[in-house]
């Protein structure tokens, strides 16, 4: 939703149940899943 240009309010708005620092844990984790390398099957 982030990449869509939704705002974190706008997000935790629609997601009561969610709360700044899970949004914040998302972003994290997506950071550091994208440092890893990537292997294609040739």
């Amino acid at each position: 939703m982030l990449a869509y240009k939704v705002t974190v309010a706008e997000i935790l708005e629609d997601y009561p149940y969610l709360e700044e620092g899970d949004i914040d844990a998302c972003i994290q984790y997506a950071a550091a899943q994208s440092d890893h390398p990537v292997f294609e099957a040739v």
